[in-house]
């Protein structure tokens, strides 16, 4: 027996360029659309794609960086800490920092997580 399944029409997405200029929705449906990719960023409506890192330029102090933060983190209530998040700020930027601190709204902090939020998070 064989079932009869209509054909689907696939559409293949441009991929992700150095210098794009795209809104944010148009740049995290491409961006998950390379799921190989590490990192890419949307700053003011144009795509930064990072270069190769290095681990004495990069890795090394980016290492000591999160173990300096995570110290603070443990040691202040009310602080959450991100490691290569994205970030949505607003409709033109998504960055992804290196790291990133946040206070929490209890305690002043103006930045809330949305009910749904995807935090692309990756591991080198």
């Amino acid at each position: 027996m064989t079932t009869h399944q209509p054909h689907l029409q696939t559409h293949k997405l441009p991929p992700l360029e150095n210098g794009d200029r795209l809104t944010r929705a148009e740049f995290e449906r491409r961006y998950q659309a390379m799921p190989h990719l590490k990192k890419a960023e949307l700053i003011e409506g144009v795509v930064y794609m990072a270069a190769a890192l290095r681990f004495r330029s990069h890795g090394q102090p980016h290492g000591n960086l999160i173990i300096w933060l995570g110290n603070y983190k443990v040691a202040t209530p009310g602080i959450e800490l991100a490691d290569n998040a994205t970030v949505r700020l607003d409709l033109d930027n998504d960055p992804q920092p290196d790291v990133a601190l946040f206070l929490a709204p209890a305690l002043g902090g103006k930045f809330r997580f949305p009910k749904m939020i995807t935090l692309k998070v990756h591991r080198n």
